[in-house]
């Protein structure tokens, strides 16, 4: 299958039903030039480190990113970011407001000794591995208004869907076609 099928593919998982919007948490430290192309690109987006950045620090946060799914930017995304850890997806119906406030939560965790730490949830290859560690009072808090997460598996010829509902976290990997190398 060429590029074009992969796009499709991709395409139809993310969106699905078209009934929610899908967001994606960008990893800027993964991500060559991030700032740039969300300007060029004219997106919706946040970042989820609150203040004023340095402008190191600023290249290398995450950010919260409004995905239409016939955007340059997605395209862009899912072409070159899908098996680069560029970030994990996120499905939901609350406004980028709302889903800022729920993911900046996440950013600083604190260890035995009570050290701050940040956490990478942002990084599919900690997400993929987290969520299923969690309790359902931590799946609660963590999914809150998002209805599904969606990344790459452990290779970019998968795609993993997380989804929580009641006591349950659901896990779905879906095969991709693989991507021809140029």
């Amino acid at each position: 299958m060429n590029a074009d099928a992969r796009l499709e593919t991709l395409r139809r998982i993310v969106y699905g039903s078209g009934e929610a919007q899908v967001y994606g948490v960008l990893d800027g430290a993964s991500i060559p030039n991030l700032l740039s192309l969300l300007e060029q690109h004219a997106v919706v987006n946040v970042c989820l480190f609150r203040g004023e950045l340095d402008p190191e620090l600023a290249m290398t946060a995450p950010y919260l990113v409004h995905l239409p799914p016939e955007s340059a930017f997605t395209e862009l995304l899912l072409q070159q970011g899908w098996g680069n850890h560029w970030g994990v997806l996120a499905v939901a119906t609350a406004e980028l407001r709302t889903l800022r406030m729920h993911f900046r939560k996440f950013i600083m965790v604190w260890d035995s000794e009570g050290k701050p730490l940040y956490f990478r949830y942002y990084d599919p290859r900690v997400l993929r591995v987290y969520l299923p560690t969690c309790n359902t009072d931590e799946l609660r808090t963590m999914f809150g208004p998002v209805s599904a997460y969606l990344m790459e598996g452990e290779t970019a010829d998968a795609l993993l869907r997380f989804t929580f509902a009641g006591e349950t976290l659901s896990r779905e990997a879906l095969a991709l076609p693989p991507k021809l190398s140029a």
